[in-house]
């Protein structure tokens, strides 16, 4: 795994680039804060380990850039600041944990590996997506109803990964057209109705409680236990 550190100084980057290599990771040391955000912004980390009081740049506005950006890779600041009001601005900015100098090697070793557990956490966790007991995994490209497996083809994945990624709410046909197909359908066209017919012979049939209801008149809602009586045969997918 490849670790940015931004640090200025020499002997104490040196230090902890020898350990954290010593320890397996691969470090990439850089002495300025806008070195060390040209890095960030054209290269992959799994952790960012950055110093706060860079000589050209504060590490808090790199991070606050960095955020910005839509950048998610761990960052632990390194810094001689030990006030409360630094460590809560420091997180509130981004940054995922804060260690004071000085500092032991260890600590800072079992830092980042929780750092990486989250990481990784937060990686499986959003591949996965689920309501009652219909789960997909995004990752897998697989699709599960009550733990058996549910073969799709590669548009009804689609299809289902969108109505599971906007569950709850009505979507009109125009939007699923637009979203799935990356087209504008005429009004009249079945094609969605079609579609959603033979998504939910897949995922409903045989099964008491429904996840795919037709909303009449307006479109199709994916939801466990919804309230609203779906139309007899859903006579929308007909037209």
């Amino acid at each position: 795994m490849k670790i940015l550190l931004v640090e200025d100084e020499l002997k104490l980057g040196e230090y902890i680039k020898k350990g954290l290599t010593e320890a397996g990771f691969i470090v990439d040391h850089h002495l300025t804060g806008l070195d060390g955000y040209h890095a960030l912004m054209t290269e992959e980390f799994s952790v960012i380990l950055m110093d706060v009081m860079l000589p050209d740049v504060s590490g808090f506005e790199l991070v606050r850039n960095y955020r910005a950006a839509g950048k998610q890779t761990p960052v632990l600041f390194l810094t001689a600041k030990d006030d409360l009001s630094d460590k809560i601005k420091g997180i509130e900015i981004g940054g995922d944990d804060y260690l004071t100098k000085p500092f032991a090697f260890a600590e800072l070793i079992v830092r980042i590996k929780s750092l990486l557990r989250r990481a990784n956490q937060a990686d499986y966790q959003s591949t996965i997506l689920q309501i009652a007991d219909l789960k997909m995994d995004i990752a897998k490209r697989t699709v599960h109803r009550g733990g058996k497996p549910i073969k799709l083809t590669a548009k009804e994945f689609s299809l289902l990964q969108f109505l599971l990624e906007r569950r709850g709410e009505v979507l009109p046909r125009t939007v699923i057209a637009s979203q799935v197909w990356d087209v504008n359908f005429d009004n009249d066209t079945n094609v969605i109705d079609v579609a959603i017919r033979r998504l939910r012979i897949k995922i409903d049939d045989g099964h008491e409680a429904k996840l795919i209801h037709t909303v009449r008149g307006m479109g199709y809602r994916l939801e466990a236990l919804a309230t609203e009586v779906q139309s007899d045969a859903d006579g929308d997918d007909s037209k």
